[in-house]
């Protein structure tokens, strides 16, 4: 073989082997690939592995499908209170329709700053609306559900999934994060004075509320012990009255030995009566006369 003909054969192997070079492809697990023909689309590639396009009059285009970040600056916001604050946003997005994208904005690059943008200008819209309290409780999850159905809004027409948008940090200027610490600090403190204040009013209502119910048991209690120690007496008294009836001598010898419990039950009691006394004279007399009562002579 000569040596033209071993060239132009070389030749016809390099031409294969840059064709089959630019026609053969291969798409990763991360990728969506579109197929364009002189600028027009032909087809989308999701499947990894290895495919084909025409050499020279097809290229192709190759977006992200894992879920990409868009973090612009801090920016200084005004709240609702006039106050001034420096917010830190940043949102996370996936490109749901390849060719969406590329007909609207086409780089990733472009869009993010063109989605920083749109970020940035709605954050501020909301926090306009918002004091400082807000961003800083629990609302500040409802303000960025607002946010990010806002956004998600305003992209739809990208080709993308707005997946997730975050407040990362929320900080007054230096020279006003001092003043508002204070009146923070002023007011925590007022609140706790109120609550103390709140805390010992309800103590006293309860312990005068307590001892008002204690006078009204005890003086109930007082009330019925009298009724059960008159009722008791007119009981003892209408017993006696009858027990008289019966037999007087009797009655007034128990009415004597009630006089003599009375007398003797008061301990360290002296008497000094004369043997002649009526108080004894249930005793029987002393030189052993006869008892009043029983009628038998003392021992």
């Amino acid at each position: 073989m000569s040596r033209a003909k071993l060239a132009i054969f070389g030749g016809l192997i390099i031409l294969i082997g840059i064709l089959l070079n630019s026609a053969l492809f291969t798409v990763r697990q991360t990728e969506q690939v579109l197929v364009l023909q002189f600028g027009e689309h032909k087809r989308t590639i999701r499947d990894p592995g290895l495919h084909f396009k025409l050499p020279l009059v097809q290229n192709i285009k190759s977006y992200d499908r894992r879920v990409l970040s868009v973090d612009p600056n801090a920016e200084e916001m005004l709240l609702s209170d006039q106050k001034r604050i420096f917010v830190d946003a940043f949102a996370r997005y996936k490109i749901t329709d390849p060719l969406q994208f590329f007909q609207t904005v086409n780089d990733e690059g472009i869009f993010g700053n063109r989605f920083g943008n749109i970020l940035t200008s709605t954050v501020k819209e909301f926090v306009a609306q918002r004091n400082l309290e807000d961003l800083l409780s629990e609302q500040r999850n409802d303000i960025m559900e607002s946010i990010r159905d806002s956004v998600a809004n305003d992209t739809q027409g990208f080709g993308i999934e707005v997946v997730d948008i975050r407040i990362g940090r929320s900080e007054l200027p230096e020279g006003v994060t001092q003043t508002v610490y204070n009146r923070m600090v002023t007011e925590r403190a007022r609140q706790a004075s109120l609550l103390r204040a709140e805390g010992e009013e309800n103590a006293r209502r309860i312990r005068a509320e307590a001892d008002r119910q204690q006078v009204v048991i005890v003086a109930e209690a007082q009330r019925e012990a009298q009724t059960l120690k008159g009722d008791g007496d007119a009981t003892r008294n209408a017993i006696l009255g009858e027990s008289y009836g019966k037999d007087p001598d009797f009655f007034e010898f128990f009415r004597s030995l009630e006089a003599y419990k009375e007398t003797f039950a008061r301990e360290g009691t002296t008497m000094v009566l004369s043997p002649n006394s009526d108080f004894f004279k249930y005793f029987g007399n002393l030189e052993g006369g006869r008892d009043r009562v029983t009628g038998r002579g003392g021992e």
